[in-house]
């Protein structure tokens, strides 16, 4: 840990496994505030954030963006200052010398529910467009679509070793959006 005026550059950090041997995300870090870096397999900076609970964050953005979480690099402060955790952002992003597209373009695939309604089939797609289908119907719909694509986001994980338990909120489902709970 470190204080509040002491930031670490990215570079002085330690890789740290996305997930470690036992399947597991880096626990040491439940319940933690800091600043992270996530990288590639390639150890490319995909994303640099912070967050109140960092252990939280890994585990949605891996559910986002599984093919680009590989590693992290971690920095945390005792007591939540947005100042001191934007601070050490800006430092590491201008660290890196190019915006991470995670911070740019794709900010939202890392930081909003996943929408699975943009994720149709075509045969979904047409399904929900037919005018003869009511509004329960498009629902379910819905709701089927962000079942499918969330066991192709399960399947993904699984297929990574990851043993952390995954539980996405039931009640965004109806309105074609995974998140986890």
């Amino acid at each position: 840990m470190t204080t509040e005026t002491n930031i670490s550059s990215l570079a002085s950090l330690e890789y740290v496994a996305y997930i470690d041997d036992n399947g597991e995300l880096p626990a040491q870090f439940l319940g933690k505030i800091g600043v992270y870096a996530i990288f590639d397999q390639a150890k490319i900076l995909q994303f640099v954030g912070y967050s109140r609970d960092v252990y939280l964050s890994f585990k949605q953005h891996i559910v986002r963006q599984p093919e680009k979480c590989y590693w992290l690099k971690v920095q945390t402060i005792e007591r939540p200052n947005r100042t001191i955790l934007e601070q050490i952002e800006n430092t590491w992003i201008s660290e890196n010398c190019s915006l991470p597209s995670g911070n740019g373009e794709n900010k939202e695939k890392w930081t909003n529910p996943i929408n699975s309604n943009a994720l149709m089939t075509t045969e979904e797609q047409t399904k929900y467009e037919n005018p003869l289908i009511d509004d329960l119907d498009k629902m379910k719909l819905i709701k089927n679509v962000a079942r499918r694509v969330e066991s192709e986001i399960l399947a993904v994980l699984e297929s990574r070793g990851l043993k952390t338990p995954i539980r996405f909120n039931p009640k965004l489902k109806e309105e074609g959006l995974l998140d986890l709970k």
